[in-house]
């Protein structure tokens, strides 16, 4: 395995946060209105029928415990044809490749005695995955009554050892199950942060698989160096989970402790203040712009400030904007102005 030890700068700037009784009243209106949406959602989707995920890591596992050939095995080369190229692609940096060939070096890489023990664990942690098939039998229910041509994509899970942690491809979309052994998983410890390590859990399984898909349906088509055109695609993103996965809290979403959630919502005055006074929203900075979307804590602000301020900011201006408009997901998703959005959102912490 090819892991990479912890490594953080320490930059720092101490924001000074204030939070009004109005601010506080409004986010807890917000919060109510946004509950009450999200039962709907849940009410209405729930009996949906589950997604079935498709077992490749078991199968994979079987036949490399029994060393079996899949040169000899068409059905499994055929039926897996377009995930193992994608995989090969991400380990190796090469696919498309006979499947014979392609196997005989999976097997070598799957070999190392500690990938193997992860590979394992990993498949007998998911050997029940019919509460994640639920969930995403909803959560694609309610996207496809709001986008009826949208494909659902056929669902695996592979083990990639702690390397790429989703594949996408044609109509097909799968996930590294071995990044979700739970964050006190010893071989997790040398190697990621507390931030990194609460998201590597079940909890997070579902939530991950749906957001991946939802990058590859709706790309960002704005400009990546303008803080406000960012903050409002990740928050549209952050929007569908929050609808499609109704009883997944915005903790999850956000990989956020409680802790952090409660520092975004006491700061959140202070913190657009400060990106104002500091002429951040529309000048075009990639540098700046990309550090308030880092899953590292956002130390460049504050020394106790989680990471991706900029998503959490842009879900607070879709929500209100949702909330004040009555738009449709699909209209929110084709409006391509986020000074339409922010303005109509009448956000102002």
């Amino acid at each position: 395995m090819q892991l990479k030890r912890k490594e953080m700068g320490r930059e720092s700037f101490i924001l000074k946060a204030g939070v009004s009784l109005m601010a506080t009243v409004s986010l807890l209106l917000f919060s109510l209105f946004g509950c009450r949406g999200q039962e709907n959602n849940a009410n209405r989707y729930a009996s949906a029928g589950p997604v079935v995920i498709h077992r490749f890591d078991k199968e994979l596992l079987q036949r490399l415990e029994q060393g079996d050939s899949i040169a000899k095995d068409s059905s499994f080369a055929g039926q897996y044809s377009l995930l193992l190229q994608l995989l090969e692609q991400s380990l190796f940096k090469a696919g498309g490749r006979d499947s014979a060939g392609s196997y005989a070096r999976l097997a070598s890489y799957y070999s190392e005695p500690h990938l193997h023990g992860l590979y394992r664990e990993a498949v007998e942690k998911f050997a029940d995955v019919s509460s994640i098939e639920k969930a995403l039998g909803a959560a694609f229910a309610y996207l496809k009554a709001e986008w009826p041509a949208l494909q659902v994509p056929a669902v695996y899970m592979h083990v990639s050892g702690l390397n790429q942690n989703v594949l996408v491809g044609d109509s097909l979309l799968s996930l590294s199950i071995d990044k979700y052994l739970g964050s006190a998983y010893p071989l997790y410890q040398e190697f990621f942060y507390d931030y990194q390590l609460r998201k590597m859990k079940p909890d997070y399984v579902a939530p991950d698989y749906l957001r991946a898909w939802l990058l590859s349906e709706f790309p960002f088509e704005g400009k990546e160096t303008v803080l406000l055109e960012r903050m409002i695609y990740e928050g549209k993103i952050i929007y569908l989970l929050q609808q499609a996965l109704p009883e997944t809290s915005p903790d999850v979403l956000f990989g956020y402790a409680p802790a952090e959630s409660e520092w975004c919502t006491k700061n959140e005055r202070a913190l657009w203040r400060t990106i104002l006074e500091r002429k951040q929203l529309y000048t075009p900075d990639l540098l700046t712009t990309a550090k308030y979307f880092e899953e590292a804590p956002a130390r460049f602000l504050s020394e106790d400030a989680p990471g991706n301020l900029g998503r959490w900011l842009g879900w607070r201006i879709v929500s209100l904007y949702m909330e004040r408009t009555g738009a449709a997901p699909s209209a929110l998703m084709a409006n391509a102005d986020a000074q339409d959005i922010l303005a109509k959102s009448r956000y102002k912490p």
